[in-house]
């Protein structure tokens, strides 16, 4: 074969299981009758929209796209607006969906019947894809909330998933991963749910289960309606909620988990609990999985194949660390602080964009999340750091999911396990987190929720905002003097107000500016530390203040509005 050309499907038995469809196998040989049949159906043009909840039907989709030619988009969600921002002049976008009842404003939908059954009779070809096509863009939400596109070819999936299947057999010591049958909670979309699922079953000899189960009672029911050996690829999220259950699990060969640092304590349940060895996979979106470890046995991680990691300094001299070779097209900068032990072994001590110090002393919300979450009790948990400053210090809350026990014993707990300038002051208990379908907790999300919690209970929420230099009200407001007009200033401080979901709701949507005071000019460049102080029933009402520094500028109230 050209190496231009590479197969849809690893070498294997036709007629063996690539997929399991609750509890019926699906042979390679009837999903390549399948995506011909959907293949032949396919709008010219493209690129394809990949909507699919079951994961037989994107697996489908995913191939009968790149059989035409087609690059898939794949995004985090299937919200309006998501969608909205994929569509592009002159291309010739379309969805492809496996519910009837999805709606896909703006582009066509081919609807993916994947209960149809194949033809009995067909022997189809196995199609080869060519090597340089840009098969897939993941599309993760960024902090901005707009998806940012990831572009893979096919020779990158392809060697991506050959380097895993190696590490992952030797590991189990098992000549290859044929006969293996996956079973995933990550949403297939994501880059370690295409990796380690669809395509470690297209690409490296495995099967997949077509299901997405959530509740832990639903994996239980997946695992046991697949044959042995069994794999569950899953979150820490998913595996914690999993084993706090109770359910009786069965036995499975290989536990993977990715997506955040898993505690030794946890993976050692795990394996405990289902007598599978527990992997976890190290990488990301622009990356792809590119090193492992075993928790139980070492901290290091290990590269795959030929990969090699090494440190930088950034033109402001922060250091980086670099990944390149095998099949990452291009050095690529990981965005997490590494320790390295050679090129190809290191330890991973945290995210570059959560470390913080207090009081002269540096942690990361990582390292502070990993011990709070290793209190027996606290189902789950996190630390935020509010956006303003007390006395030049940050002042961390944690909010946590923990019905058996209240703030002193966590804080208590929390004493025993970190240095006392990063044990929180307060403790906010919560029913649960808006975490993704990954088990991810974005910052973004994070920090809506915790203003949220906090001002529904009447508690006041802190911000801050920066008046730019060349803001264009500056120009009349004066020659020579300028300053921020007060209509301005007060709609900044709605603007904070309404981003906060729970003060949005409480002022409604037409709020009134009940009083205002004007007390110090507001110039370019200036911070602007904005205090929203939610008042208690009977009114409805939300008073604020403005400082520039230690000098207030305004302050105020806005009440709810008429309600028509």
């Amino acid at each position: 074969m050209s190496p231009d050309l590479l197969p849809l499907l690893v070498d294997r038995d036709p007629e063996a299981p690539l997929a399991w469809r609750a509890g019926v196998p699906v042979s390679a040989r009837e999903f390549l009758s399948d995506v011909a049949r959907l293949a032949s159906q396919l709008p010219d043009g493209g690129p394809a929209v990949n909507l699919c909840n079951d994961r037989y039907a994107f697996a489908l989709g995913l191939a009968a796209a790149l059989v035409r030619g087609q690059t898939s988009l794949l995004p985090p969600d299937a919200r309006p607006d998501t969608l909205a921002r994929l569509i592009e002049p002159g291309r010739q976008t379309y969805a492809l969906a496996d519910d009837a009842a999805l709606d896909t404003p703006g582009m066509p939908r081919v609807l993916i019947d994947h209960r149809a059954a194949s033809d009995p009779d067909s022997d189809p070809a196995l199609p080869t894809i060519a090597a340089s096509l840009h098969a897939v863009s993941l599309l993760t939400s960024g902090s901005t909330g707009a998806p940012q596109p990831h572009a893979k070819s096919w020779k990158t999936l392809v060697g991506d998933v050959a380097a895993a299947v190696g590490r992952l057999a030797e590991l189990l010591e098992r000549p290859s991963l044929t006969g293996l049958t996956l079973v995933a909670t990550v949403p297939v979309q994501h880059s370690y749910g295409l990796e380690s699922s669809a395509l470690l079953a297209m690409l490296g000899g495995a099967a997949f289960d077509s299901g997405r189960p959530f509740f832990p009672a639903d994996v239980a029911q997946a695992l046991a309606s697949v044959p042995e050996p069994r794999a569950l690829v899953t979150t820490p999220f998913h595996l914690k909620t999993l084993l706090l259950s109770g359910v009786a699990l069965p036995k499975v060969e290989l536990i993977l988990s990715a997506t955040a640092p898993l505690s030794p304590q946890l993976a050692a349940q795990a394996e405990q609990a289902m007598g599978g060895k527990l992997i976890e996979i190290y990488g990301s979106t622009e990356s792809g999985q590119v090193a492992t470890r075993r928790p139980t046995q070492s901290e290091v991680w290990q590269t795959f194949g030929e990969i090699r990691v090494h440190a930088e300094h950034d033109a402001e001299g922060t250091e980086r660390f670099i990944v390149s070779g095998d099949f990452v097209p291009e050095p690529t900068p990981m965005a997490d602080i590494l320790e390295l032990v050679d090129n190809r072994r290191f330890r991973l001590l945290g995210r570059a964009n959560d470390l913080f110090h207090v009081a002269g002393r540096r942690s990361s919300l990582g390292y502070l999340n990993h011990h709070l979450n290793s209190i027996p009790g606290v189902d789950d948990g996190a630390f935020w750091l509010p956006d303003d400053l007390a006395d030049g210090v940050v002042r961390p809350v944690v909010f946590v999911v923990a019905p058996t026990l209240d703030a002193h014993a966590i804080i208590a707990a929390l004493r025993e396990r970190l240095e006392a300038v990063f044990v929180p002051r307060r403790v906010v208990h919560v029913d649960a987190f808006p975490r993704e379908g990954t088990g991810k907790l974005t910052a973004r999300s994070l920090r809506e929720f915790a203003l949220a919690q906090l001002a529904a209970d009447g508690t006041p929420v802190h911000l801050t905002h920066d008046v730019p230099e060349d803001h264009p009200a500056f120009a009349g407001h004066f020659p020579g003097q300028p300053l921020l007009p007060g209509a301005l200033l007060l709609a900044e401080v709605l603007e904070a107000a309404q981003g906060v979901p729970a003060l949005a709701a409480r002022l409604g949507p037409r709020p009134t500016l009940a009083a205002a005071k004007f007390l110090s000019p507001v110039r370019p460049g200036s911070r602007l530390s904005i205090d929203l102080v939610p008042e208690t029933a009977p009114s409805r009402g939300l008073r604020f203040e403005v400082r520039v520094g230690e000098v207030v500028a305004a302050s105020g109230r806005w009440t709810p509005g008429p309600e028509s």
